[in-house]
């Protein structure tokens, strides 16, 4: 039997106790293991100690993940302070890992707040507040939710006709959980919307810079995946991205 393609997951700085841990939540472990059929390596968010473009070399795709922590606003021009917490470990990491998998046209997926380095990346801005103005729709379960609650919080979006997601799960639109207070401002150069809140709010949006296939969404699809049909097809189209299917990209400008 072959072995399995190999997807990169990136770490978060996090505190535990007086020291500092490399920490990533096993759902989307789960997750890639079970409805992509890939094996996981965590990649440590430790610029300083590992090069990422050595790293990129070995593994076969890369997933950013969702985190408490928020993109530092100087990533993306932004000089205010902005609302932590941060984690610069993970920024220098994460931005430097998405240029070198993108040079070997390699896939890479995000997730939350990976979805938002996807687009600061590739040059967009985040919008730090989406209770404001209030026409937005309330991305986030309101303050003091239980964790459950949290991820309970739902809203519909609408996929893009002929887009990666539409035509990769079918249908117009999907039930997804919110659990974001930021989101996209300007959307990146060469980044293609995949689906949208009713709001307006960019939930998800694809790329093929070089041929390398790319597909960020603002929802948590490894939440429970197991329960929900399109999230099980969104490890799904991982999984054959990183096996070197690229169909559902060919309106991105790959061929099929």
């Amino acid at each position: 039997m072959s072995a399995r393609p190999v997807i990169g997951i990136i770490c978060c700085a996090r505190r535990v106790g007086e020291e500092t841990a490399q920490a990533v939540m096993e759902r989307y472990l789960e997750a890639v293991a079970v409805h992509a059929d890939c094996a996981a390596l965590l990649v440590p968010a430790r610029s300083d100690l590992m090069d990422a473009r050595d790293l990129a070399g070995r593994i076969d795709g890369l997933l950013l993940t969702g985190s408490p922590s928020n993109v530092e606003p100087h990533r993306y021009g932004d000089g205010s302070a902005g609302a932590g917490p941060f984690d610069r470990r993970r920024d220098d990491m994460s931005l430097a890992l998405i240029s070198a998998m993108l040079g070997r046209v390699r896939p890479v997926f995000g997730v939350c707040r990976g979805f938002q380095e996807l687009n600061v990346s590739f040059g967009g801005t985040l919008a730090r507040d989406l209770g404001e103005p209030a026409r937005h729709l309330p991305h986030h379960a309101p303050d003091g939710a239980g964790f459950e609650e949290m991820f309970g919080h739902e809203h519909d979006v609408v996929l893009t006709p002929g887009g990666v997601l539409a035509g990769s799960l079918g249908g117009t639109q999907l039930r997804v959980n919110s659990v974001h207070y930021q989101g996209v401002d300007r959307l990146g150069q060469g980044l293609a919307i995949e689906a949208s809140a009713p709001d307006g709010i960019v939930e998800a949006f694809s790329a093929a810079p070089g041929g390398a296939p790319v597909l960020g969404v603002q929802w948590h699809p490894e939440w429970h995946a197991e329960r929900d049909p399109a999230s099980v097809g969104f490890f799904a189209l991982l999984g054959r991205a990183l096996r070197g299917d690229t169909e559902p990209w060919k309106d991105r400008g790959l061929a099929a």
